[in-house]
């Protein structure tokens, strides 16, 4: 009887660890294709991954040198599946292009609006109608490659201590005139917080104790970002934000965000 009660658990044991394997070892189908968009004279590689048949969630990354963020984000996408898309640009965030005799830089960030395209390219240089133009027309291929079913994107951004946090959207402070609400985790980094373009992900988020900003969408500057572009059209977006290397932070915030949207 002992002998059959120890072939049992022999059995059952081996039987657990061959699903636990399978389960360890099962991953998630990723089709992979690049665009290479011409840019007035360059080519900019707009990569694409498709985790999983899942589609209604769409990550993207439009500053090539925000890596944390990117890492990041993948480790989700394996586990839930999901869209990804990447501007890749030599881990730089700003891209250059040439344009007759001159070369122009733009920030991928402020590519969807007409007025936000030529204020970046002054910043960042010169301007002209050609090039805005230009730039126009890539900043409409890359919404174009959002899945009409998807439900939220997802930007992914990182961040330099003491350049850029939530505490600039308060009251009071230079970025208020665009938010709606704000939330300050007195707890958290101030580098580390959500934008959401949507007063449900916002609540949400909020509520789990993490810095979260709404966007106003009606009153917002307009800047070209994507943030302001899917504001203006009523689509869900929330920008994540972390400082550079962050990696953790990053995960557990992404994490967060993807149970919300459940």
């Amino acid at each position: 009887m002992r002998h059959l009660l120890y072939i049992a658990l022999f059995c059952f044991t081996c039987s657990f660890l061959q699903v636990h394997q399978t389960a360890a070892f099962k991953r998630i189908n990723i089709i992979e294709k690049t665009i290479f968009y011409q840019l007035a004279e360059n080519i900019v590689p707009i990569k694409i991954q498709q985790y999983g048949e899942r589609t209604d969630i769409v990550f993207i990354n439009l500053h090539d040198d925000e890596l944390t963020s990117v890492d990041a984000a993948k480790r989700i996408l394996e586990a839930h599946g999901g869209v990804l898309i990447e501007i890749e640009n030599n881990a730089q965030r700003n891209i250059r292009f040439r344009l007759g005799q001159y070369f122009y830089k733009v920030d991928p960030n402020r590519i969807f609006s007409k007025d936000g395209i030529k204020k970046s390219l002054e910043q960042l240089g010169k301007t002209s109608v050609r090039a805005v133009d230009e730039v126009e027309k890539f900043g409409q291929r890359i919404i174009g490659l959002f899945p009409g079913e998807a439900k939220c994107i997802i930007a992914l951004h990182n961040n330099t201590p003491g350049l850029f946090s939530v505490t600039e959207y308060a009251p009071g402070n230079k970025r208020s005139i665009d938010s709606k609400k704000v939330y300050i985790n007195a707890e958290e980094d101030t580098d580390d917080f959500f934008l959401t373009t949507d007063n449900q992900l916002y609540e949400k988020l909020a509520d789990k104790g993490f810095n979260t900003i709404l966007q106003d969408n009606k009153n917002c500057t307009e800047d070209g970002s994507l943030s302001v572009f899917c504001g203006k059209k009523n689509i869900r977006y929330v920008n994540c934000e972390t400082e550079h290397g962050k990696a953790g932070q990053y995960y557990e915030m992404i994490k967060a965000l993807v149970t919300s949207l459940q």
